[in-house]
């Protein structure tokens, strides 16, 4: 997110092999959907206890910030695939020179032969002072890569959904112009290395924003019929309808084979407006179940990361340390059965 616990109640507690039945049909049911692994907590579980946390539950895929090396140690061998981030703070540092992500690859990447590398995501939601180092640096960093003889690893970079400036109808999706003034050199970079781009997408501050003129259902996917109807397409929930916002805003910049892929996505469940347990699970258990069916442009999987593995206390007050599918404690934070 922009913005990057105590122990759980008896109602939402539950032992771990009750764990391991409520997730590990996400294989089957729901592959396409992964977990981001956020450690801005001073008592988050060791990284050794998260990865056997997301290998004894099923995940498959898990999206780490920083290559923060007691997590990518703990992965190697896993089988998990990793999306895993150039911070910020790097970017300016990559862009400077190919030796400059050479090194960085040489460090953080080749020094990890175990894990199995998905996306090399350069910048998440890079602001916009600095948005001019990011092709740069995904050029050096991609040639870094392909000179280490790890071209198969995609680099890309994380988008806010603020760049979007136009969500409802999909068909007149685009982006605002401060973020064309990036999004046309980082849409072409994508199309010509075939790379997806990655948005955190959050339909929750989408429906806060617009409180009182939205139907929360639209946002939670509980709507009974057609919302907002575009040409031929019917759109039931915001989810499908910001997914399809931004692929019209990328085939705008000429990117009509770039695929998206949703990097964060949930629903807080606590600290402030409809931030609750149950709509929190309602919203994780309806994407699960959602996602294998795709948009009604894209009708194919989306692949998706829910935010977050944890409640994280070092960050923002209120909504912001209310994300987590787990306590620190490992415990749930509420029932939810990923997979059909």
């Amino acid at each position: 997110m922009a913005t990057q616990g105590a122990a759980a109640s008896p109602l939402f507690g539950f032992d771990m092999a009750l764990l391991l039945g409520v997730f590990v049909s996400i294989l089957g049911g729901a592959a396409s959907v992964g977990v981001c692994y956020g450690t801005s907590g001073d008592n988050l579980p060791p990284a050794s206890t998260v990865v056997g946390m997301l290998r004894d539950n099923g995940f498959t895929i898990v999206r780490l910030y920083w290559p923060d090396p007691a997590a990518l140690g703990a992965l190697g061998g896993s089988g998990i695939r990793v999306v895993v981030g150039a911070p910020n703070d790097v970017v300016p540092t990559l862009a400077s020179s190919e030796s400059a992500a050479v090194e960085w690859v040489r460090q953080n990447i080749e020094a990890h032969p175990g894990v199995s590398f998905r996306y090399l995501v350069v910048g998440n939601e890079v602001p916009i002072g600095e948005t001019q180092f990011l092709v740069p640096a995904m050029e050096n960093v991609h040639a870094a890569l392909a000179a280490a003889g790890l071209g198969h690893i995609k680099v890309t970079t994380a988008i806010s959904q603020g760049t979007i400036a136009v969500h409802i109808p999909p068909s007149a999706g685009e982006f605002t112009e401060e973020a064309r003034s990036f999004m046309s050199y980082v849409v072409p970079f994508l199309q010509r290395t075939r790379a997806p781009l990655l948005a955190n997408l959050y339909p929750y501050f989408l429906y806060t924003l617009n409180l009182g003129s939205m139907d929360m259902s639209f946002a939670l996917f509980t709507a009974q019929g057609t919302v907002v109807q575009d040409g031929e397409y019917g759109y039931q929930n915001l989810f499908d309808a910001t997914v399809d916002a931004l692929y019209t805003a990328v085939e705008k910049l000429g990117g009509p084979h770039v695929r998206i892929v949703v990097s964060e996505t949930g629903w807080p469940s606590a600290g402030g407006p409809a931030a609750s347990l149950e709509n929190a699970r309602t919203y994780n258990q309806n994407l699960v179940d959602h996602v294998c069916k795709g948009t009604p442009r894209r009708p194919r999987k989306v692949e998706a990361y829910v935010f977050a593995m944890f409640n994280e206390n070092l960050k923002e007050a209120g909504v912001e340390q209310n994300w987590g599918l787990f306590y620190p404690s490992t415990d749930r934070v509420y029932p939810i059965t990923f997979g059909a």
